[in-house]
């Protein structure tokens, strides 16, 4: 498994996406947040993914330079059709027009459609914290294929629907959560299953219901179960909340199309802190509360207790320096598109 510094790995990236027909601009968007994926420890939505997006160029799932159309707009809102553009490139615009609006507004909402994979949650709303402002953001993979099963079902009906907030503060790292409404990203089960890992017996039930270990058993018919376990009927009741919000609202609907498209609805809202409490005031008082957090006794097996965002930190730092691990599968796919594309050099 090479070990590759977070440079390298981005012009890698850089370099197929252009050779695949995307602009040096989109091809420098996509493949920063996908290594910023790999840096902060979110391998599954890192370097693996590029050889995904760019087969769905090639089937035409995504179009370089798709238009970004505003549908529908008012002061603090915007409807868009990503008209199946890179779903990085969409949705930081989306994320960018919206703190504008909020900076004005105060604050400000945006739904995203017809757009292909956003990657990790976090890199919007996090955006905005950067501005002072708090925001936050779901998202569902409209009516792609599903990978998750209702509380109590074995069948998948939803997607892994993930939500983020992120909030302004003065610590070192950013304040935030990003999580599935799952018991696992399906990005982390098909991680396991090109490095040869078994996964968790509370993730997955095969298609028969059983619980197993096999990530293989997602795409045969198995299903992931929602955040929770025994109590999964809360991840389940989220899950459904960010559907509507992220499929219902955007009106790319529920279930799934023949089409087979990965098309994942957004909604984002951000908040401008400054309309509610004096932004340094409450900037610090975050800073504290996560000072607060840290200082409990930590229980038994615990070294330390970490504010939410704190792990993606210390990775984020750790991993600047070490490289980031590629495994031999994602590594040889990448390199079988640079022979491909003729530029095998830049894999030496």
């Amino acid at each position: 498994m090479p070990v590759v510094q977070a440079d390298r790995l981005r012009k890698i990236a850089e370099v197929l996406f252009e050779k695949a027909g995307a602009s040096a601009e989109e091809a420098a968007t996509v493949s920063r947040h996908c290594v910023s994926a790999n840096l902060t420890g979110h391998d599954s939505h890192g370097i693996i993914q590029v050889p995904t997006y760019i087969d769905r160029v090639d089937r035409g799932h995504i179009i370089p330079g798709a238009p970004f159309e505003i549908v529908q707009e008012s002061p603090t809102t915007t409807v868009i059709n990503g008209n199946w553009g890179f779903g990085y490139v969409v949705n930081e615009r989306a994320m960018n027009m919206t703190i504008e609006k909020a900076k004005t507004a105060n604050v400000a909402a945006a739904t995203v459609y017809h757009q292909s994979h956003v990657g990790r949650a976090a890199s919007y709303p996090l955006m905005a914290a950067k501005e002072g402002m708090i925001a936050m953001m779901t998202a569902d993979s409209g009516r792609s294929p599903k990978a998750v099963a209702p509380f109590g079902g074995r069948m998948a009906r939803l997607g892994t629907n993930p939500i983020s907030i992120a909030m302004p503060s003065n610590l070192e790292g950013p304040f935030f959560i990003d999580m599935a409404t799952s018991a696992a990203a399906a990005g982390k089960v098909k991680l396991a299953q090109a490095r040869g890992m078994s996964i968790p017996d509370d993730w997955v039930v095969d298609k028969d219901g059983n619980a197993t270990t096999d990530p293989a058993a997602l795409s045969d018919g198995g299903a992931i179960q929602p955040l929770g376990g025994a109590q999964g009927f809360k991840g389940y009741g989220l899950a459904a909340m960010v559907e509507i919000f992220s499929g219902l609202l955007t009106g790319l609907g529920f279930g799934v199309e023949p089409t087979g498209k990965h098309n994942d609805g957004v909604f984002m809202a951000v908040f401008n802190v400054a309309a509610f409490r004096p932004l340094d005031q409450f900037k610090q008082e975050v800073t504290e509360f996560a000072e607060y957090l840290k200082a409990t006794p930590t229980a038994a097996g615990f070294e330390e207790v970490l504010y939410p965002g704190e792990i993606e930190h210390q990775r984020e730092l750790k991993r600047s320096v070490d490289g980031i691990d590629v495994e031999d599968a994602t590594w040889n796919k990448l390199a079988a598109l640079a022979q491909k594309y003729g530029v095998s050099e830049i894999m030496d």
